[in-house]
């Protein structure tokens, strides 16, 4: 039990929770029912859980504190409470994806992530709201609406995890799953002040058993699974779990979380670059910010120019759009509202999908580009970057025509040229900004070389020693 001068259990990290479960400092349903306390008085106004899960996870916090109480080894989540993204395989539940069309079909089983978040003693809440097709960088769909970001209507959600996003930030659940194909974890965490890792390639086994065919190359190539936390520490305690290897995923690659220790000190590449977009005051703080905190930790930061990043992003864009438009444009006329279908639109203007032989070449390609990175890395292991030139965008934003799509994804280079490398990249609040309609966090980049995220994940818990995580300021203003 906590006392009156302890903050309430909802607002507890990951790396907490466990601490506190496994010494029989808090029981696994004292956490849980805290955590669906919260839930009940602000999902509402948030959308961003769109199919709670209070009683089945009462329910089994409750089965976890019986088998701890009989003996049984607490697992490394024990009673953490998580949220599930609707676009991935809950046994027994919808996998929507946001579409009307796939309301009622029901996972068989459980997606690895899944499986490996509930060996380790996770609580499951509830599913996460996630755009039509998990395919824009704002959270609204016709079959559950619009998720509102918690700190404030002037801002987006973002997406695809915009309920996860949301949903971590807002206290509803100390986890958030996620994925990311261009982005989808990192809009979300920029928009809401949340802190993530976008695995590298094959990090995170991935398999939706409710899936009928295999998905298209490019898309197994860029799309990972991940997890959201309000704090960095909380990524070295659940990362672990979620890359636990599963034989469904035949490309999972089953290397341990940390890695052989770098020589010291670490030197960060440190870049500004937006490539031809205005970079905001607040952003440029908010990298400068971060420098500093890794020089007071011991990094060297140079700056530097990152290899050929803008021509990788656009051609990563256009690379996708080559091979979303064959193979999922027939869904998205026949399935999506006509807000998606005039984004998409605007998404082959702007972002030409290559076709045919010269698909094919750019597909190729690829492993250049991989190849020119691994070659910077070895003298920068970690680059310091915008994620956007501006702070976060308002809701509808990439629904605003062509201006919209260039404000939130063409700017966006920074972002999908990482997946299209399959490098891991992480995201973690460094300032906030202010306006008339409200304050938002500014969020920053870290990039790693392939397969060490666990070297992002210092650096970033380096970054909050010198700016605290944002949830505090955000729940001290409601």
């Amino acid at each position: 039990m906590t006392d009156s001068a302890s903050p309430p259990v909802w607002q507890l990290n990951a790396t907490e929770i466990v601490k506190a479960t496994h010494s029989g400092q808090l029981s696994a349903t004292e956490v849980v029912q805290s955590t669906v306390d919260r839930m009940h008085s602000v999902n509402d106004g948030l959308n961003a859980i769109v199919e709670p899960l209070a009683d089945s996870a009462l329910q089994r916090a409750s089965e976890l504190d019986k088998a701890h109480a009989a003996g049984a080894a607490p697992g490394p989540l024990h009673g953490v409470p998580v949220t599930i993204k609707i676009n991935v395989d809950q046994q027994g539940h919808a996998s929507s994806n946001g579409i009307p069309a796939l309301k009622d079909l029901i996972a068989p089983d459980d997606a690895p992530i899944v499986r490996n978040l509930l060996n380790a003693g996770a609580v499951i809440i509830g599913r996460t709201n996630t755009p039509e097709f998990s395919f824009r960088a704002d959270t609204d769909n016709p079959l559950f609406g619009r998720t509102n970001n918690p700190w404030g209507d002037h801002v987006s959600a973002g997406g695809s995890s915009g309920g996860a996003g949301s949903a971590v930030m807002a206290g509803m659940g100390a986890l958030a799953h996620g994925n990311d194909i261009g982005g989808s974890l990192r809009f979300p965490a920029a928009a809401n002040g949340a802190v993530t890792v976008k695995p590298g390639l094959g990090r995170v086994p991935a398999w939706n058993p409710s899936q009928t065919a295999e998905r298209g190359m490019l898309a197994q190539a860029m799309s990972v699974q991940g997890l959201l936390t309000r704090s960095a520490a909380d990524l070295h305690l659940a990362m672990p779990v979620a890359i636990a290897p599963d034989p469904r995923d035949p490309f999972h690659v089953p290397l341990p979380w940390l890695g052989n220790s770098p020589e010291n000190p670490i030197t960060v590449g440190f870049t500004k670059n937006t490539y031809g977009f205005d970079l905001h005051p607040d952003v440029s703080d908010a990298l400068d910010n971060a420098a500093g905190a890794l020089r007071d930790a011991g990094y060297v930061v140079e700056d530097v120019e990152a290899p050929m990043l803008d021509e990788i992003g656009m051609v990563a864009y256009r690379v996708l759009m080559g091979e979303v438009k064959p193979l999922m444009g027939a869904a998205i006329e026949a399935d999506g509202s006509s807000t998606l279908k005039a984004i998409f639109a605007e998404y082959f203007k702007q972002f030409p999908p290559y076709e045919g032989v010269e698909q094919l070449q750019m597909m190729a390609k690829r492993s250049f580009y991989a190849r020119e990175w691994s070659l910077f890395q070895q003298r920068y292991p970690l680059l310091l970057s915008p994620f956007l030139p501006q702070p976060f965008f308002c809701p509808d934003r990439d629904a605003q025509g062509a201006e919209g799509v260039r404000e939130a994804l063409g700017s966006a280079l920074w972002s999908y040229s990482m997946n299209y490398l399959g490098l891991p990249a992480g995201s973690v609040p460094a300032n906030m900004h202010s306006s008339n309609q409200g304050k938002q966090p500014v969020n920053i980049q870290i990039i790693g070389q392939r397969w060490r995220e666990d070297l992002i994940v210092d650096a970033m818990v380096a970054i909050e020693k010198r700016v605290k995580p944002v949830c505090h300021t955000l729940w001290a203003s409601q």
